[in-house]
C-alpha cells in the first residue's frame, strides 16, 4: 500500500481530485467508481475545477457509484444521486447515460444488484475505485459481519454507520436503515483504489487496514490483499499508524 500523509483536508483534496483526473488524462475512456460522503467533496472540487480550466475531458468517462439508500426518492436531497448531481455531475461533461447508479427503489432489489454487476462487467470493470472508510471499519456500505459479502447486495446498517451519517439529516431517525452496494468483491476488482481518510476517528480502523488481521469485522482490511492500494490521509487520521 501506498501511504501518503498531508497536513491538511485541503491538500488532500486538490492531490486526490488530481490523481483521479490523472487516471482519465492516461485513459481517457476510463470507469471510475465513485464514493459520496463528505470524504470527496474535496476531491469532486478540485476535479470540477480542472474541468473549468480546460486540463481535463470528462465525455468517454464511465462512473459506478458504490451505494444508495434503499426506499429515499433520488431527488431528495440526501440521496446519493443527488449529492452526486450537486458536487460533481452538474460541473463536468460525463454524458448522463454513462453514468450508473444501483437503484435503492427497485421493485426487485436482488436483481438490480445482480444487474449493477453485469453492467460493471460490461463497462470493463473499474479502472480506479475511490473510497472512503466508515469509524467502523466499512466500505461503500459493507458493514462488519461474519463474512465478506462478494458482489452487489442489500444491507442493514449497523447503528453506528446511521449515526454516523445522521450529520446529513435533520435527525437519526430519518436516516434510512437499508442501502444497496457494492460488495467486496465488487471493490476489489478495481484495477486501482484509491481510499481518503480524514480525521481521529478514523485512525483505528486505518491502523486495521494496514497492521491488523484480516477480517469481515474491519471489511476495509481486505485492501491488504489489493495489489494497488493509495491511502490518502490527514496527520489526525495517520495517528495510529
Amino acid at each position: 500500500m501506498n501511504v501518503l500523509i498531508y497536513d491538511n483536508e485541503e491538500q488532500i483534496g486538490i492531490a486526490a481530485g488530481n490523481y483521479m483526473c490523472g487516471q482519465v488524462l492516461q485513459k481517457p475512456d476510463s470507469v471510475l467508481g465513485l464514493a459520496t460522503g463528505s470524504t470527496p467533496l474535496k476531491p469532486y472540487r478540485q476535479m470540477s475545477e480542472l474541468y473549468k480550466k480546460g486540463v481535463i475531458d470528462f465525455s468517454k468517462v464511465t462512473t459506478f457509484n458504490l451505494d444508495e439508500y434503499v426506499d429515499l426518492d433520488i431527488n431528495d436531497k440526501n440521496s446519493y444521486h443527488s449529492f452526486m448531481n450537486e458536487n460533481l455531475f452538474r460541473h463536468i461533461n460525463i454524458p448522463p447515460e454513462n453514468i450508473h447508479f444501483l437503484n435503492g427503489n427497485a421493485s426487485d432489489l436482488q436483481k438490480e444488484c445482480d444487474d449493477y454487476e453485469k453492467k460493471i462487467k460490461a463497462a470493463g470493470g473499474i479502472d480506479i475505485q475511490l473510497l472512503g472508510i466508515g469509524s467502523n471499519g466499512h466500505i461503500a456500505f459493507n458493514e462488519p459481519s461474519d463474512c465478506f459479502q462478494r458482489w452487489s447486495h442489500i444491507v442493514e446498517l449497523k447503528e453506528s454507520t446511521v449515526m454516523d451519517n445522521s450529520r446529513f439529516f435533520n435527525s437519526p431517525n430519518e436516516v434510512p436503515t437499508r442501502a444497496v452496494t457494492m460488495g467486496i468483491g465488487s471493490i476489489m476488482l478495481a484495477k486501482k483504489i484509491l481510499i481518503i481518510a480524514l480525521g481521529k476517528k478514523k485512525a483505528y480502523a486505518i491502523k486495521q487496514v494496514l497492521n491488523g488481521n484480516v477480517t469481515p469485522m474491519c471489511p476495509a482490511s481486505v485492501l491488504q490483499f489489493h495489489t494497488d492500494v493509495t491511502l490518502m490521509l490527514d496527520r489526525d487520521a495517520a495517528s495510529m499508524i
